[in-house]
Parts: structure tokens; sequence; C-alpha cells
């Protein structure tokens, strides 16, 4: 556990793999959250948000902060903004797609997956500090995952919420290699300047905290070097997450219905052709390299997720 390494007025909502964490930071000048999780959990993630509101006695949630708008760091942020009425800081490379509401740039077409539209009021830029909680916070870019990512580090406290770019065992799907745009070395810089940063505690995007920060580096760059030195391992590496992330929000489908998600999603189609499959050959094998892999089961014509 973790918590107590947290300095006060920041606590965090660790969420299932659907939904990213979602960090408040607390004072009597300011309440502020990061990442807002996925839509299908919006009514959970509100629900925490106002429980926490109510046992610290504070009065409102003024800001919502994303580190970057994948779906599931960004699907609550409709949700809260309802709810509380708070202001949503995007990263600054993201304003036009958001502004035009551009979901094939947002990479929700992309990716199949759903947000609900919401608008933004400030941006975050890298360079710059922002004021969360009690704290002030500098805002670090963090390309790879996605190519827009932000992280956020507190000096005093040594503290970095790093996203999906660094996870205790690894990092997100670097996305942009499935559709031809690089990612590989914008994962090597990300993590190099993470080593450059004092760092205490590390908040990732998902899973618990974790303070073993060189050997999480050491993990993901062994799993960097993996997946760059063949390509076809990350295609295959995202396709399978991008199917997996669907199932947990599906629970079960027909396979047919499987099939067509995936025949109509633009990402797979980029996978399938990296692996150099046509796209019925890819549809056949995408379900059963999930089930061979533990991470589903097909129970007669319907795909099932296994925890």
């Amino acid at each position: 556990m973790t918590a107590h390494l947290l300095p006060p007025g920041i606590e965090v909502f660790e969420r299932g793999w659907l939904s990213a964490n979602n960090i408040l930071h607390f004072s009597d000048n300011d309440v502020s959250l990061v990442d807002s999780g996925y839509c299908a959990h919006k009514n959970l993630t509100v629900d925490l948000v106002c429980n926490a509101l109510k046992k610290h006695q504070l009065p409102k949630l003024n800001k919502l902060v994303n580190t970057h708008l994948h779906s599931d760091h960004c699907g609550g942020n409709a949700a809260l903004a309802t709810a509380f009425n708070c202001e949503i800081y995007i990263p600054a490379a993201e304003e036009i797609a958001v502004k035009n509401w551009d979901s094939t740039l947002l990479s929700y077409d992309n990716l199949g997956q759903e947000c609900p539209q919401f608008a933004h009021h400030a941006v975050l830029i890298p360079g710059e500090e922002i004021l969360l909680g009690k704290y002030v916070w500098k805002i670090l870019a963090a390309p790879g995952h996605d190519p827009h990512s932000i992280m956020l580090y507190e000096a005093d406290h040594r503290i970095l919420i790093s996203a999906d770019a660094l996870w205790e065992e690894g990092f997100g799907v670097i996305f942009p290699e499935l559709w031809g745009e690089a990612g590989f070395e914008e994962v090597a810089q990300t993590l190099d300047l993470i080593e450059t940063i004092p760092v205490d505690l590390v908040i990732p995007g998902h899973g618990a905290p974790f303070t073993d920060v060189a050997r999480s580096l050491s993990i993901a760059r062994s799993r960097l070097d993996y997946l760059a030195s063949d390509p076809g391992r990350n295609a295959r590496h995202g396709a399978k997450v991008l199917l997996k992330y669907r199932l947990l929000e599906w629970r079960s489908r027909d396979i047919a219905q499987v099939n067509d998600w995936i025949a109509n999603t633009p990402a797979l189609i980029s996978a399938a052709k990296l692996l150099n499959m046509d796209i019925d050959e890819f549809i056949q094998w995408l379900p059963k390299a999930l089930v061979k892999s533990g991470a589903a089961k097909l129970e007669g014509e319907t795909l099932v997720d296994l925890a």
C-alpha cells in the first residue's frame, strides 16, 4: 500500500482497467481531479467525487485535468461537467480537435471506442505549471502511447503522475505505430525524461501507485526493446488490447458482432496490414488470439471476457 506516501490533499481512486485512475487534489482554494475514467463508469466516477467532497468537506470541484484524451481517461468529462460545473483542461495539441469535436482526430473512431462530447476551458502546455489542490505541478510532454499525452510532476514531494507513459510493469500500447506514425522513439525519450527527474512516488494511469521507479523503468525499456525489434509484436499486442478493452465493457458478445466491430475499426484494419493479413484472416485470428492469451473464452458463438 502506498496511500501513506501521499502528502495531505491528494487522494487516488484506483479504478479497474476500463477506467483510468482518478487523482483528487484538494485544498481550501482549489479542488481538482486528474482524469475522469470511461463513459460506461461515469455514474461511479461522479459518486466517487461526490463522496470525496463530502468526506473532506469541500464545496465544489473546480477543475478537471486530462493527461490525454483516450476514452478511458476522459470518458467521464461530460458527466462531471454537468454534475459539478467544473472547468476542463486538456493537452494544448488537442484543442482544435475538441473545439470541432473531430472524433477521428480524437482517436475514438480509429480505436473503436466511445466518448461523449465535452467542451474545454483551458489547455495544458508542456513546460508550464498548474495549481492542483495544495501543490504546483509542472506539465511535462510524454509522447509515445499517445502523441499529445502529458505527465505532471510535483518537485517538493517528488511525485510523478505518469498517465500511461509508465506503469509499474510497462506502459500503454504504442498506438501511433499501428497506423504508421512514430512511437517507439517517443516512448524511449519519455522514459529517458522520467529517469532525469527525482521521483519517489509514481501515480500511473492504471494500477496502484509505486515507488521502485528504477525497476519499472528497466521493465519498460525491456518491453520497448522487445516491441521495437519486431513491429508486428506491437501490432499483435495492440490489437489484442483493443479487443480486450471493448470486451471489458461488453462482458460478452456474439462472435458475429465481435467480427463486425473488428472489420470496422480502423486501427485494427491497420494492424492487419502490418501483420500482412487480409481482413478476413485477421478477423479469424484476433478473437482466438485473445482466448489463447487467457483474456477471454468462447462459449459456443459467444466471446466472453475473463477478468
